[in-house]
């Protein structure tokens, strides 16, 4: 483990193995709603109603970095109290090949989403809540039951669906042909049709949530939407050798023209 204190934020970089750790996780289930999930990291906002809780975690960080390299516990607690109020990003140290998990996700109606994990899986269940917990009515440790009865809770759902990469896990999501349909019925009647009735329709749904756009919205925000995710996706913007890095953008980059095409014909 390696820690580096900058001037705004601490700096964790360790492996997988001590981010699991019960005393790292306890800290971070207790931030879920403060976090953001990164490709290869989280980055843990301060809460002011959580100081306990994080002085706690800097105490336990501090004595396992000192043990583990042999230095004074107490010179490092007190360099470290003193970002009390900076955010802490920890970041894994490698990125390893990515693990799939498999997420199914179920609409009993227009208003209420079931979101189950296949497998117990605590880290894609914390992005899932760090994202939803406003929204969450009821859960398990490896389920959510989501509000989306108003048009920001389903965008809201829509964002957090788009993000396919926590840390090392790949996740995937599995629906039935019933789910956009169930979903969007207020707009059954609206420009798209019969959502039931049509499979190619559906894919356009998911598209507009690939460019990060409400369902039917204009020309103008198509383009605009579509030309600030390529500028963010375009392979050219990697600045890494990593292998699963650079597939995923560039997996990315073609599925963002995948949908603007898409939608194009169809606006």
């Amino acid at each position: 483990m390696d820690i580096v204190l900058r001037n705004n934020l601490i700096l964790i970089t360790t492996g997988f193995d001590t981010l699991n750790t019960k005393w790292m996780r306890d800290f971070l289930n207790h931030h879920s709603r403060g976090m953001l999930f990164l490709p290869k990291a989280v980055l843990v906002f301060r809460n002011e109603t959580l100081k306990d809780i994080r002085d706690a975690f800097i105490h336990q960080l501090s004595e396992y970095h000192a043990v583990a390299n042999d230095f004074s516990h107490e010179f490092f607690l007190r360099s470290l109290l003193k970002y009390g109020t900076q955010p802490i990003k920890i970041e894994l140290d490698k990125l390893l090949e990515p693990e799939i998990v498999k997420v199914n996700l179920y609409a009993y109606d227009k208003n209420t989403v079931l979101i189950s994990l296949e497998h117990p899986n605590s880290w894609v269940l914390s992005y899932m809540r760090s994202q939803l917990e406003v929204y969450v009515e009821r859960g398990t440790d490896m389920s959510l039951v989501i509000d989306v009865s108003d048009y920001k809770a389903k965008a809201r759902l829509d964002r957090a669906l788009n993000k396919r990469h926590i840390l090392h896990y790949q996740i995937q999501y599995n629906y039935d042909n019933h789910f956009i349909s169930k979903l969007y019925s207020d707009f059954a009647n609206f420009s798209f049709g019969d959502l039931c009735k049509n499979k190619k329709e559906d894919e356009n749904i998911y598209f507009y949530t690939v460019l990060e756009c409400p369902i039917g919205a204009s020309q103008d925000a198509l383009k605009k939407s579509y030309k600030k995710l390529t500028k963010a996706y375009h392979p050219d913007k990697i600045f890494q050798e990593n292998p699963y890095m650079i597939k995923h953008y560039t997996q990315k980059f073609q599925l963002l023209q995948e949908a603007y095409t898409a939608l194009k014909v169809v606006s």
